[in-house]
């Protein structure tokens, strides 16, 4: 019941947003997470403690935009997905750049799959989407929301974005790796933490990290590409950039290229990260100290 009326709650709000036009819509979803869901959820604390552990560093002003700046993203990115075609137009036009650009073109007039590598920087899907516009054949690996009702329109919309989608599963994989070895070109997220990952770093700080894309391409022989679309100053516009080829090796240091690559672009952009995430799960001792705060506090 619970889950039912979360759901419905939401596609209650998310339907009223969509009533409006897109260039407001957006920048509304933005300020409605950074100042009234952001605080509720626990947010801007789990913001703080990310920052106090990976960037001890940054002065107190700094985080106090970030705490703002992070949410607003998160909730743009969110209407964003639930805005279809709208979404779609916008990231088509989006400039694509960098030099693993001439990499994915090389595949694709040879007919190899390519691995794109992706993380939850700017919005992921603005990428996929301009992708596809441009007439590569990309599919993503995407895992199902708990929430059944949730997932439903939530499938839905990822997929009014772009096709063919591949849930985590037996099926899935199984379709997955047709497309792979059909020539296609194959996008996943891997910026959050894996329990069965590989121990690795992200901003000198140990994580443990999936290693699924490099293994795919070692298997599949497909050159693993680092992708992510950056948000422009307008708040509604993308840049999409293909980062360096990964270097061929062991699937563990090939992922942690992946890891300093995203990480040198964070640091770029620090807004457009989701810091909401847990991704230090190890060797935390910012949440170890908060979690024995809260054991310890009365009712």
């Amino acid at each position: 019941m619970r889950d039912w009326l979360t759901d419905r709650a939401f596609r209650t709000f998310i339907g009223a947003a969509r009533l409006l036009p897109y260039r407001w819509r957006v920048p509304l979803m933005g300020w409605i997470m950074r100042t009234i869901v952001a605080p509720l959820a626990g947010h801007k604390a789990r913001i703080r403690d990310n920052l106090a552990h990976a960037c001890p560093e940054l002065s107190e002003a700094e985080v106090r935009r970030l705490c703002k700046s992070v949410p607003d993203n998160v909730g743009r990115t969110l209407i964003e997905i639930y805005s279809g075609q709208d979404f779609v137009a916008r990231a088509q036009k989006a400039k694509i750049t960098g030099p693993g650009l001439e990499a994915l073109e090389q595949a694709r007039a040879d007919g190899r799959p390519v691995i794109l590598v992706t993380g939850h920087f700017g919005n992921y899907d603005a990428a996929r989407a301009a992708l596809i516009g441009r007439g590569h054949n990309m599919g993503a690996l995407y895992r199902a929301m708990s929430n059944p009702w949730f997932n439903d329109h939530y499938v839905k919309a990822i997929t009014a974005i772009g096709t063919p989608m591949f849930e985590q599963g037996k099926r899935g994989m199984i379709e997955m790796v047709r497309h792979i070895k059909a020539g296609g070109v194959l996008g996943i997220l891997t910026d959050l933490h894996a329990a069965g990952g590989a121990r690795t770093s992200y901003f000198d700080k140990p994580v443990k990290t999936s290693t699924v894309t490099a293994e795919l391409a070692l298997k599949f022989d497909a050159p693993l590409i680092p992708v992510y679309a950056i948000r422009q100053p307008d708040g509604l516009s993308f840049e999409i950039v293909l980062l360096d080829e990964i270097k061929r090796g062991d699937a563990v240091e090939m992922t942690q290229a992946v890891n300093d690559g995203l990480e040198a672009l964070v640091r770029q952009h620090m807004n457009q990260w989701f810091w909401i995430h847990r991704r230090w799960k190890i060797k935390n001792p910012v949440w170890r100290q908060r979690k024995r705060a809260a054991a310890t506090m009365g009712p």
